[in-house]
């Protein structure tokens, strides 16, 4: 049936803005399984700020209040130390404080809007336009808004370019708008190469990063980066889906895979006994669809899974910015091999724990929601276009922590990178 509503209708907008939003939410993918719970529509209503759960990778908040500015605030648990009073020392007065670190980050409005032509225009067309232009929109938001979060959590771009990325490559002046939030390259303890069937910290040789052609990801990789964190001081924490009885253990992080990457682990010859294990795993997490997908797969209690969209690739002599010191922010720059010309590149995969990213939603006024749909006829409305919209905004989480010795290391709380070599067809997309 057609609707009899019009164009401008208040109450026809607010339900398809409530319709997208909560369809964004709902929605089948692997980043959207990655966050926590969004707290239910009701609750938020009366909240100001409403913040999921800070044991998944992506934390999330809606804000729903008004004139509250373009900055939300988050506030995280930092990790505590401290040994236990023995015997009948005195034990008052000397406990440990709890350390909440607040971190914020801005929204911004995005919008996508498609020309749906004139009347005559839909009197030509073998299919309902109209109807057409809704799903092809809200298909741009989600991608977008899972773009913004693997960009944001890898610390990076890339440069991988096509026609299906929302996001363009950071050369692009663009790109600052569009992802709001600074994008923080990897700390240095975050950050991780691979290096002949092992893990090493990057490494810069003269100008390029040190890495061949012959670095490409194996299942001996998984165990050395396990190892590796076991060493780490403050590592990221597991993932912990509400659902989940094993959670404390038999704890897990999940690896962010490349396409390309995925496609090289699933060539191994026990990648089924992988799969069948996150299948049983399964079991003990209520079929959480992370789990229960029967493309992603468990070793060593990390949980590979395929990165959605495109890769965050870099190709031979692009940039690749990292931090060169433990106790700094600052960014340096080194290339990938110029020697990789047209036959291999460098993927990024992300190794997500807990509070990896922080996004936020913040109140449309056309709507009352964080999403919206817009109408706008012109011409006599001969001519209409139709537009999805939305207001957030994400950010990586780091903190600044006390390693020791009153040592002070910038870490990305929830989220490392892995770079790894990948055969290639050909010149960059």
């Amino acid at each position: 049936m057609k609707t009899q509503m019009s164009a401008d209708d208040s109450k026809k907008l607010v339900q398809q803005a409530m319709g997208v939003f909560i369809g964004t939410q709902s929605r089948r993918g692997n980043i959207n399984h990655l966050t926590g719970k969004m707290p239910k529509i009701d609750e938020a209503a009366s909240s100001i700020s409403n913040q999921s759960s800070k044991t998944m990778p992506i934390v999330q908040t809606m804000d729903l209040g008004k004139g509250k500015g373009d900055e939300v605030k988050f506030n995280f648990v930092n990790p505590m130390g401290g040994i236990p009073i023995m015997n009948s020392e005195m034990a008052e007065g000397r406990g440990e404080g709890v350390s909440l670190s607040e971190d914020k980050l801005r929204v911004n409005q995005a919008r996508f809007p498609i020309d749906l032509g004139s009347v005559m225009d839909e009197i030509r067309s073998p299919v309902d336009i109209h109807r057409l232009g809704k799903p092809l929109l809200q298909r741009a938001m989600d991608e977008y808004e899972d773009q913004l979060s693997i960009v944001h959590m890898a610390g990076a771009r890339g440069f991988h370019n096509n026609l299906e990325w929302r996001i363009p490559i950071a050369s692009d002046a663009r790109f600052n708008k569009v992802v709001t939030n600074r994008v923080k390259a990897p700390t240095k303890n975050r950050h991780f190469v691979v290096d002949n069937g092992t893990v090493t910290r990057l490494v810069n040789n003269a100008g390029e990063l040190d890495i061949t052609s012959g670095d490409v990801v194996s299942m001996g990789v998984i165990d050395s980066l396990t190892a590796y964190l076991d060493q780490l001081v403050s590592p990221p924490p597991p993932v912990e889906f509400d659902t989940d009885q094993a959670a404390k253990d038999s704890p897990f992080r999940v690896l962010l895979c490349s396409p390309a990457t995925y496609n090289i682990f699933s060539a191994d010859p026990n990648f089924r006994t992988y799969q069948a294990n996150a299948l049983a795993r399964a079991r003990y997490a209520k079929d959480h669809p992370l789990f229960a997908n029967p493309d992603n797969a468990l070793w060593r209690n990390t949980l590979l899974v395929k990165m959605p969209n495109k890769p965050i690739r870099f190709y031979a002599g692009d940039d690749i910015k990292y931090c060169g010191a433990f106790d700094t922010e600052t960014e340096s720059t080194c290339k990938v091999p110029a020697s990789f010309a047209d036959k291999f590149a460098v993927d990024r995969n992300i190794l997500l724990g807990g509070q990896a990213l922080a996004k936020a939603y913040a109140k449309s006024r056309h709507s009352g929601w964080p999403y919206f749909w817009k109408e706008s006829p012109s011409d006599f409305d001969d001519k209409l276009e139709l537009m999805i919209g939305s207001i957030l905004g994400a950010s990586k989480i780091r903190f600044a922590v006390n390693v020791g010795d009153d040592r002070i290391e910038y870490t990305d709380h929830g989220a490392a990178v892995l770079d790894a070599v990948v055969p290639i067809i050909g010149a960059r997309q």
